[in-house]
């Protein structure tokens, strides 16, 4: 068992996100002993935001690129690998202006990928990633869900993930986090309860 775990905020020790992401992760990891974890930090190791040089070295055959294009072609399919590979991901997606971080749609990008994670067929788009499981810790400073900002990030994951075809997907949700320090604490505790009783429960 393979769990792939992913930060992508960029507050370091500060976020909230990577507390609770790494909260999941320890939770499963005692319900599940013997899993393997894989870390990735997005905000200290970024990808490359996806280009139009990106999609050239894809489409080069490998005898014609050069030194940066197989740099780039190396690095995106060891990203994708990365999450193939993976039984279970977690995923900490805090709220930047009403959508998720750049670093973390970089990485959507490198896996995201027709005919490896997705196809298109006569009847529709098929998801190829099923029977993957994947929890979101979403974090923000407002409160958003019922409001017309609410549409915002959860929505962005649940339609991808869907997309991929993962059908088992969780969110673990701290919102109002810029409340004051009594709205803070009270969602990051009903955030840890649920993680404690509800999730692998």
């Amino acid at each position: 068992m393979t769990l792939l775990h992913i930060d992508s905020s960029i507050l370091g020790d500060h976020s909230a996100s990577r507390q609770l992401s790494r909260s999941v992760v320890q939770s499963y990891v005692a319900a599940h002993p013997g899993t393997d974890v894989v870390y990735r930090d997005l905000a200290s190791e970024a990808l490359g935001h996806f280009s139009g040089t990106a999609l050239a070295a894809a489409g080069t055959p490998a005898e014609g690129r050069d030194a940066a294009q197989n740099l780039e072609v190396d690095t995106n399919e060891a990203t994708l690998q990365q999450f193939l590979a993976a039984d279970v991901v977690v995923i900490g997606a805090p709220m930047y202006n009403f959508t998720i971080p750049s670093q973390l749609k970089a990485w959507i990008d490198r896996i995201t990928v027709a005919g490896r994670t997705f196809r298109y067929t006569e009847a529709g788009p098929e998801g190829l990633c099923k029977g993957k499981k994947v929890i979101i810790v979403s974090t923000s400073g407002g409160l958003h869900v019922g409001q017309p900002t609410g549409v915002g990030h959860d929505a962005l994951l649940k339609v991808l993930f869907g997309f991929l075809g993962v059908t088992d997907l969780e969110f673990v949700t701290a919102h109002g986090l810029a409340y004051g320090d009594e709205p803070r604490v009270a969602a990051l505790t009903a955030a840890q309860k649920h993680i404690d009783e509800t999730l692998f429960a």
